[in-house]
């Protein structure tokens, strides 16, 4: 094992150092949040694929291909779906906004009264992403060094923490590139032929193994269904994924860099199904379908190649446990602690001082020992995310999707949606029990029939607001809102504009 301890030691020291390389360019708080927004098509289709596809996407696609063979591919593969369909029909409308984060597209929608509630309800989401991702380690350092839990989860954790509190998104957007090659070489073009070949190729494999895994529907429509409500519809509007959009230089690279990113992510999909496919086929009496992944990995692989297939998955799970630390970090301080003491300020990602950086630095930096803590007491991981990503799309995807779709919403209306939707999905996972799924079904629907009766029973949004909201969607930035949602009367006002609203 010296072979792959060395890669692997390798990989971890590059993303200290890429940390400390991101602090030096992390001057604003433009460039710690959003990298200042400048990324180009190639790195904004790489950190966009890293940060959707962790360990739940790698070690988790490879264990419902060896539970259900081919079909196992659905949860990733909606999760493709959803960043095609975020790329496609909203990025580049998101990036025009030229927001921190989703409370405050909410804000400037709906006239600023809808900011803090779904800014508590997405901190939630993004801290049990972080959260469960960083539980993932404890897989992954067992099989290289034999630890235990607790220590996997501190070694792991304090490395994401270190690089992210360092550069922010600049050194997130580096290490995320590094760990895009990393995946795309030890994942697509090592372990999924190896694994074939082991298995005995296609023939083999389905001579050895039930039609139904060779089904492409064997997984059943419901869980398909499912997975499309909570993923596809997850990647539309959840904070991690948002600030990288945030994070692009222009509407085409939002839109055709996050398109490349959701192709690879249907290709890794299949991928990881035929991985677990294989599997079964080598190791049929597996106590867990989730160890398949680093059985195959510390059984089947040559020395070196052990490594870097480890270094992949590693790579997974750090990439979407720093993208939703930032997130976390992003909402604690942006839209909960800010609003809390009455120091709101958007203004586009200009011109912010210095002492910002240091201020969201800390928040990360708190964020993340926050994290390490709960994942060391946490064990049902499965369930924590089921609550996270259910309180996700129940409570905001309606009026998120409603804001940016239906001009007639109304701050109410989606007042209203989160919190009938929210109080819904928690009430029916009590009842019904977290993993069941009419909790999402039926919470989804309260909240749209809430957001569109109540929407249509209170007066429409002022017409100062839509048009505020209309000039930020057009990407037209030089004439900012004040606070009821008015604009400067013209460009040349900007800077009064600015001077009020910041002190």
């Amino acid at each position: 094992m010296a072979v792959d301890y060395a890669v692997i030691v390798v990989y971890l020291a590059g993303m200290l150092a890429m940390g400390w390389w991101g602090m030096r360019r992390a001057k604003s708080k433009s460039e710690f949040l959003v990298a200042g927004r400048r990324l180009g098509p190639s790195m904004y289709s790489g950190t966009m694929a890293a940060i959707v596809l962790g360990g739940a996407s790698t070690i988790g696609g490879v264990g419902l291909g060896y539970q259900y063979g081919l079909s196992g591919a659905w949860m990733v593969f909606t999760i493709g779906l959803g960043l095609l369909a975020l790329s496609i029909f909203f990025s580049a409308r998101i990036a025009r906004l030229k927001v921190y984060t989703v409370s405050e597209m909410l804000d400037l929608r709906y006239g600023g009264r809808a900011g803090i509630i779904s800014g508590v309800v997405m901190w939630a989401y993004t801290l049990m992403l972080a959260v469960t991702s960083t539980i993932a380690y404890a897989t992954i350092f067992d099989v290289l060094f034999d630890v235990n839990r607790t220590v996997a989860i501190v070694l792991g954790g304090t490395i994401v923490v270190a690089y992210s509190t360092l550069g922010g998104m600049w050194s997130i957007t580096l290490t995320d590139m590094v760990q895009f090659v990393v995946k795309t070489i030890g994942v697509l073009l090592l372990l999924l032929p190896i694994a074939v070949i082991k298995a005995g190729g296609f023939s083999e494999m389905k001579a050895q193994l039930p039609t139904e895994y060779f089904d492409p529907l064997g997984i059943g429509g419901e869980t398909i269904f499912t997975y499309v409500l909570i993923y596809t519809f997850g990647m539309l509007i959840g904070q991690d994924i948002w600030q990288r959009v945030f994070t692009a230089r222009s509407d085409r690279t939002a839109r055709w860099g996050g398109t490349v990113a959701g192709t690879y992510c249907l290709v890794y999909a299949i991928a990881g199904a035929v991985i677990g496919t294989a599997a079964k086929v080598m190791y049929p009496d597996l106590a867990s379908a989730d160890a398949a992944f680093a059985t195959i990995v510390k059984d089947e692989l040559p020395m070196g190649v052990r490594g870097l297939v480890l270094a992949a998955a590693l790579a997974a799970v750090m990439s979407t446990s720093s993208g939703a630390l930032i997130a976390c970090a992003t909402v604690a301080n942006n839209d909960i602690w800010s609003r809390l003491r009455g120091a709101v300020v958007r203004d586009g990602g200009s011109g912010e001082p210095h002492d910002e950086v240091k201020g969201n630095r800390a928040f990360i930096l708190v964020m993340g020992i926050a994290v390490i803590l709960i994942a060391i007491a946490l064990n049902d991981v499965v369930e924590a995310l089921t609550v996270a990503y259910n309180l996700l799309v129940g409570g905001l995807l309606v009026p998120i999707l409603g804001g940016l779709l239906w001009r007639r919403g109304t701050a109410a209306g989606a007042l209203a949606a989160v919190c009938v939707g929210g109080v819904a999905v928690i009430g029916l996972m009590a009842y019904y029990g977290i993993l069941a799924n009419q909790p999402i079904y039926y919470g989804l629907l309260s909240s749209l029939a809430v957001y569109v009766v109540v929407s249509l029973a209170t007066p429409p949004t002022d017409a100062a607001v839509l048009a505020a909201w209309r000039e930020r969607l057009a990407g037209n930035p030089a004439r900012p809102a004040f606070e009821d949602g008015t604009l400067a009367p013209d460009p040349a006002g900007a800077k009064d504009v600015l001077n009020r609203r910041t002190g």
